[in-house]
């Protein structure tokens, strides 16, 4: 297996970071995550960086660092959280039936059609009436060429994506503008106003007393959220009423969160959340660029603030919607894991491995603002990741089945079954997942 240092590398070179001095111990090469491209590589890698962002911060604080002894399984189970999970002993449903490829005149199709709203939006950009069935579907987009059915989705923000060979992407200008800059891009805004002060009390909780808003969606910007839960900061995530987040990705990617709802185009929960983070350390936001800005939120002196997208911050289709599954079909990874039919990551490893990316440049953030730095713009974008996986040495031509996580990599509470922690010290989340919106808009 390729060596996973290589992620771990590449995310310290960009961000201009001292080297780690060996404290990721990396488990040596397992059947978990088997795929044609190096998965496992991607995803002991990012958790890597996240392990090492935090022993820079112990010894900003002037603590010694701790080992951590990666566990294959365990990574794999959290990078599998769809896959393990179970509600009432019974596993949840990955994608909607309208979210999958399709056949196109020419080529193939990517959709995803998880959100009532985005199947709704896919069904007017094909012209089919409300009520089409994903056999309807799929007789509509064998009418079209492949990019018709991503041009129409396109406008219709709907979301679709033509299937492109890893020649196709790279010569594409969303292609090269997400090859562009370093796996994480983390950027000094402005001097400190008063901040909580980190006494790393606990070293299995450095982020105690810190303060983090996630504005985030689907799997991605949770799963940094929640490792910054995992590590001891109080997390308050928002969600507009209107949008209902799926259930079992709440339930898994909530755990150790507070969850609350503000509808910010009413003037008085838009105040509500300028308190809020009038007070916060952190922000962590995933709607696509620029959407949030007509709310100013990312404009507080001495914020971190962190955001991850789809495409990245430049290019043609830096405002389009995105998700793991479509960024894989564009950029070629459908096709290197599948044959005649386009094929998938065992895992959603670029929305897992840029969250834990994520994480580890709020991390990094944090304890540069502690010895003095300022507020700071951090950004990963799956597509960036995307590159990555598609650069790294190690590919094989036929691999065996993946190896599936066992009943120690998961944990219980009541109906609901999740994955343990990826980062090793931490059996489990501080507490699980509350109900979505259960909770007031306020700081404990």
């Amino acid at each position: 297996m390729v060596s996973p240092q290589l992620v771990h590398d590449e995310y310290e070179r960009g961000c201009g970071l001292p080297a780690d001095p060996g404290t990721v111990r990396y488990p040596a090469p397992s059947g978990f995550l088997a795929s044609r491209l190096p998965t496992a590589a991607l995803a002991l890698g990012s958790v890597g960086a996240l392990a090492s962002a935090v022993n820079r911060l112990l010894a900003s604080r002037g603590r010694d660092p701790h080992p951590w002894p990666l566990d294959a399984e365990r990574v794999a189970a959290s990078f599998a959280g769809d896959r393990v999970m179970r509600v009432d002993a019974e596993p949840v449903a990955g994608f909607a039936p309208m979210s999958g490829f399709f056949a196109a005149s020419d080529g193939w199709v990517r959709t995803h059609a998880n959100y009532p709203h985005h199947r709704t939006r896919l069904l007017a950009a094909l012209d089919l009436p409300a009520d089409a069935d994903p056999g309807t579907v799929s007789t509509r987009i064998g009418e079209l060429t492949a990019q018709d059915v991503e041009d129409r989705c396109a406008d219709a923000d709907a979301v679709a994506a033509r299937v492109r060979t890893e020649r196709e992407w790279a010569e594409h200008p969303q292609g090269l503008a997400s090859a562009d800059g370093p796996l994480v891009s983390s950027t000094a805004t402005s001097a400190p106003p008063s901040v909580v002060a980190l006494s790393v009390a606990d070293p299995a909780r450095p982020l105690a007393g810190l303060r983090v808003l996630d504005l985030t969606r689907v799997l991605a910007g949770p799963v940094a959220a929640r490792d910054l839960a995992l590590l001891g900061a109080q997390v308050l995530r928002v969600d507009p009423p209107h949008l209902h987040e799926i259930d079992w990705q709440h339930r898994d990617t909530g755990q150790g969160k507070r969850s609350t709802l503000l509808d910010l185009t009413v003037a008085e929960e838009l105040e509500t959340l300028r308190e809020l983070l009038s007070t916060a350390d952190v922000l962590v936001t995933g709607y696509r660029p620029g959407s949030l800005d007509r709310f100013g939120l990312h404009e507080r002196p001495g914020l971190v603030h962190a955001s991850v997208s789809a495409w990245g911050t430049t290019g043609p289709w830096a405002g389009r919607r995105g998700f793991d599954s479509i960024v894989q079909a564009a950029s070629g990874i459908s096709l290197v894991e599948g044959g005649v039919h386009p094929g998938a990551l065992p895992v959603q490893a670029l929305d897992h491995a840029s969250g834990h990316l994520l994480a580890a440049g709020i991390v990094d953030a944090l304890a540069l603002r502690g010895t003095g730095g300022g507020g700071r713009e951090v950004s990963v974008s799956l597509a960036r990741t995307a590159r990555t996986l598609l650069d790294l040495t190690g590919r094989v031509g036929d691999p065996t089945e993946a190896l599936a996580p066992g009943p120690a990599a998961v944990v219980t509470h009541g109906a609901i079954t999740t994955a343990r922690p990826a980062l090793p010290g931490h059996p489990e989340y501080p507490f699980p997942a509350h109900d979505w919106g259960a909770d007031a808009p306020h700081w404990i």
